[in-house]
């Protein structure tokens, strides 16, 4: 018998094995022999066992916060308004609702011109929508005692130039009989944000009379912030005060 030498590859592992075989019609009976124990004993490759666990590694993730938005101020005024709004000018308001107010009053004034007594826009009819004191705005009139006869219909504020201040108050007493008082006062500024207002004696007027009584009165305010639809004020002693453009 024809005796060759032939190479074999050994299934599921792509390694190739060597041996003696006989030629192709008749085999050797010791050469297969010979086949079966190398394929029987040969290495496997282990990789290509089958895995029957896996490791996982674990996967991390960051997440990292926004910057905070940053606020305009359109959005601060409109926040104030929103707030004071329909509050009978903050009386209505609980503590923590004027706290609120304050909270973001000082935030706006971040935004101040300087020199806001100097701006042109402090001309102009404002009305007065919110003061953190009732009887700041219209003294004993908006007092707890005062608006069980005096239902306050306007508070309004005109500042023409160059230096004179006009407060006016509108009512209804007893719900039925119309009156107004109303003050005329110079303007004088102290520094850059501080001015002083003194006022003549007040004039009222109710029903068909018309007179003035009592004496001047003086005040001091803080300008904190103007711009074309607001001015926030702060009085000498402590109370907030914001003012809305009177639309012409």
């Amino acid at each position: 018998a024809k005796i060759t030498m032939a190479t074999f590859v050994v299934a599921g592992t792509g390694t190739t094995a060597t041996a003696l075989v006989g030629n192709t019609r008749r085999r050797s009976s010791s050469a297969a022999q010979s086949i079966s124990h190398i394929a029987l004993n040969f290495p496997q490759n282990r990789s290509y066992r089958r895995r029957t666990s896996k490791t996982f590694s674990p996967i991390y993730a960051s997440v990292s916060a926004s910057p905070a938005p940053v606020t305009k101020p359109d959005d601060l005024v409109g926040a104030i308004l929103s707030k004071v709004m329909q509050t009978d000018r903050g009386v209505l308001l609980t503590r923590d609702e004027h706290k609120s107010v304050a909270e973001v009053v000082q935030e706006l004034q971040r935004f101040c011109v300087d020199e806001p007594v100097k701006c042109p826009l402090i001309f102009g009819e404002w009305d007065v929508v919110y003061c953190s004191n009732p009887t700041s705005p219209g003294g004993g009139y908006r007092s707890a005692f005062g608006r069980l006869f005096f239902k306050t219909n306007e508070m309004i504020q005109v500042v023409e130039a160059p230096d004179i201040v006009r407060n006016r108050v509108s009512f209804s007493l007893f719900g039925f009989l119309d009156g107004e008082v109303s003050l005329k006062g110079k303007l004088s500024v102290l520094d850059e944000k501080w001015i002083q207002v003194v006022f003549e004696p007040p004039e009222l007027k109710v029903g068909g009379l018309d007179f003035q009584y009592g004496g001047e009165s003086e005040v001091k305010l803080e300008i904190t912030y103007i711009d074309e639809k607001i001015r926030l004020g702060k009085g000498s002693r402590g109370s907030l005060f914001v003012f809305q453009r009177r639309k012409p």
